[in-house]
């Protein structure tokens, strides 16, 4: 791995080390490590999402993106769905999110789009 992609795990983790409730960080490392090719720590980080999901800071749409760079389409409309149906307001960056991109060939992503009542 490149040398901004270490540092840029550095700099979740230090920030997860700092804010222990808020899953940004958590999410974002997650991200990192599934389009960075490591699959087994991209797994663990959902797993602790997964396990804090009750909490209102984890949504299901940003875990989406984690499974999204993981190619798993399947799970990342399921946390799609899940995000819709909790009426989450990242919904609105459906169409914008590039860490979605990987999902617009989907017809599910184009039926979500239409349910959501975005352009």
């Amino acid at each position: 791995m490149a040398r901004a992609g270490w540092e840029t795990i550095e700099a979740f983790q230090k920030a997860i080390s700092i804010e222990h409730v808020i899953a940004t960080p958590t999410i974002g490392l997650g991200r990192v490590y599934a389009v960075s090719g490591k699959k087994d720590e991209a797994i663990k980080v959902l797993a602790d999402l997964n396990n804090r999901s009750k909490h209102p800071c984890v949504s299901s749409y940003l875990t989406a993106s984690i499974y999204a760079g993981l190619g798993d389409k399947d799970k990342a409309f399921g946390s799609l769905e899940k995000a819709y149906e909790g009426r989450s307001w990242y919904m609105t960056h459906l169409r914008l999110d590039p860490e979605l991109d990987s999902l617009h060939s989907d017809t599910r992503f184009a039926e979500l789009v239409r349910r959501v009542g975005l352009p």
